[in-house]
């Protein structure tokens, strides 16, 4: 107690503890009971049960139905679990407590210094304890007996101190609902935007392999259509080099006739010329080089044999097939996204 007591000695200290004991949702200091949250902060019970409501606007008292509910510190943005005894089943800061009875008899006390209420400017005698409704301005009675709000409508200063400090309690209280809701969507935004990216990625591993699986098609087909037109080369080259072979052949026969034939040019004797160009052992037969000379009786090939225009193939209109490519329209996309406009206008 004499620590305590050195502690309420001085004015600071006793501004510092007040502050300390003050409820962040009425501003004011905690009224009994005040409960503890699981993140070691404190509200008044009051304070504590409107934010839970205003969260949990379908928790009705004790003993209902619903099990439980939730609302965020609104201190630390904690969020505070509570069972079906809602905020009853907190436990009480009876340490708070006796340290707010101890303040308040110490301040009570006390004697009001001067300095300690608000004067007015006009009057430095007169302490500011009624308000001007009109003007919206706290004031003297002297101001309002002789001063400038003598013709304006007045009211206890404390009616109206109560009164707003009330109002201010339920915006409060409003805003914090209003932000937990918040906190809520921003949540719920958050796990969509997790959801999007997951799925889109899935989108894109299935949209690979549909266009691998159309690659692979493609690539098998032009291996087929490949081998076609291998074996059809095969096939006239090996036919074309058949005829150069027996036209080499023929050639070479040809040659060597027309070597017999020049060395018969030059036997001078008819008789000898003769006798070479007939009998069984003749060195050339005449008739023979007479059917060479008329020229070769081989097989030809066409005009145009080498071309393979057969084997053009015509990929325009898979090229356009593959640009027309789409995704399928979905209308239950289009439905829902009209869902969520509206929602959002709401």
């Amino acid at each position: 107690m004499d620590f305590q007591a050195g502690i309420l000695q001085d004015g600071s200290p006793m501004e510092s503890l007040e502050k300390q004991l003050i409820c962040p949702i009425c501003l004011e200091m905690f009224s009994k009971p005040v409960v503890i949250l699981p993140c070691q902060h404190n509200l008044c019970r009051k304070c504590a049960n409107d934010v839970f409501q205003a969260a949990n606007p379908y928790w009705q008292s004790r003993g209902s139905v619903i099990s439980g509910g939730r609302f965020r510190c609104p201190s630390c943005r904690h969020e505070v679990l509570l069972d079906r005894h809602g905020v009853y089943g907190l436990q009480r800061n009876l340490l708070v407590e006796n340290i707010i009875d101890i303040y308040k008899q110490e301040c009570s006390s006390r004697p009001l210094k001067k300095g300690e209420h608000p004067m007015c400017k006009e009057h430095e005698d007169e302490r500011i304890n009624i308000y001007c409704v009109t003007c919206e301005v706290p004031t003297c009675s002297m101001c309002k007996v002789f001063g400038a709000h003598k013709d304006c409508e007045v009211a206890p200063l404390q009616t109206i101190f109560q009164g707003q400090k009330t109002e201010l309690n339920n915006c409060i209280s409003m805003l914090v609902a209003g932000n937990d809701r918040i906190q809520t969507i921003i949540s719920q935004l958050e796990d969509s935007c997790r959801s999007t990216e997951e799925n889109s990625e899935a989108a894109k591993r299935e949209l690979c392999a549909r266009f691998d699986a159309l690659a692979a098609v493609l690539e098998e087909k032009k291996s087929e259509l490949l081998e076609r037109i291998t074996h059809e080369q095969g096939d006239k080259t090996s036919f074309v080099q058949g005829l150069i072979r027996r036209y080499k052949e023929q050639l070479e026969k040809s040659s060597r006739l027309v070597e017999t034939a020049i060395q018969a040019m030059e036997e001078t004797g008819g008789a000898a010329f003769l006798m070479g160009t007939g009998g069984d052992m003749a060195v050339f037969s005449l008739p023979r080089i007479v059917e060479a000379s008329k020229g070769g009786r081989l097989e030809k090939i066409e005009h145009g044999y080498e071309n393979m225009d057969a084997f053009s193939v015509s990929l325009e209109h898979l090229a356009e097939a593959v640009r027309a490519l789409d995704f399928d329209p979905a209308e239950e996309d289009e439905e829902y996204f009209d869902g969520e406009e509206e929602e959002a206008e709401e």
